[in-house]
């Protein structure tokens, strides 16, 4: 299993560097006793009020991009504090990653008080893609009944040139990505608009995009 270690101080004093140091050993440990391999390490010096902050975007960066399956911190103020905490383990959460302290021993269990509020969180955001995908869904039946064709999106049509290769609105995959809708939600707003698409291939042109650099 895969893990990343994430250590944090507040200050940039010279004293912190030890501190970061006793964490990084104290989570190595922690790893080594849980079997997890660790693939990074990140430290940073920092206020846990900010929520701009490399080190976290890093992390952030590297549970979407690889298999992670475990986060190692010190405790969950070495994550953030405040507001910055409760967003990044929603963040966290949202990609399925287990959190392992130092002060728990082992898989961090979180407070009573900290589990609804990100019920409550991942509950509005369910609700607000369906809305979004409803608004989708009426503007493009409006869209149908003035005269739109959604076929016309297939190109090369009566041509013998293998299977068709169908226009999609590559930006509007990527947006809706960014915002949290998972593949198979993105190609049923899709359909909505009338294109005749597969959660996979939405994957695979959202692959393209990110492959492209674009």
């Amino acid at each position: 299993m895969k893990a990343i270690i994430y250590c944090r101080v507040s200050t940039t004093k010279e004293a912190q560097e030890t501190s970061l140091e006793r964490q990084r050993e104290e989570l190595e440990r922690l790893a080594e006793r849980y079997g997890f391999e660790v693939v990074k390490i990140i430290t940073e010096q920092a206020s846990g009020y900010e929520i701009e902050r490399d080190g976290v975007l890093e992390l952030l960066a590297a549970l979407k991009q690889e298999r992670i399956d475990a986060l190692l911190i010190q405790d969950e103020t070495r994550l953030g504090r405040g507001h910055a905490r409760i967003a990044l383990l929603h963040c966290i959460q949202k990609e399925g990653v287990k959190i392992y302290t130092i002060s728990h021993n082992g898989e961090m269990q979180l407070s009573e008080a900290d589990s609804m509020v990100l019920d409550i969180i991942s509950i509005v955001e369910e609700y607000q893609r369906k809305i979004h995908n409803l608004k989708i869904k009426r503007g493009m039946k409006k869209a149908i009944e003035r005269g739109y064709r959604p076929e016309r999106n297939l190109k090369h049509v009566g041509e013998h040139v293998g299977r068709e290769r169908i226009e999609l609105p590559v930006e509007e995959i990527v947006r809706l990505r960014h915002n949290g809708l998972t593949f198979a939600e993105i190609a049923a707003t899709l359909r909505g608009f009338g294109y005749d698409v597969s959660k996979a291939t939405v994957h695979r042109r959202y692959q393209e995009y990110v492959q492209s650099g674009t």
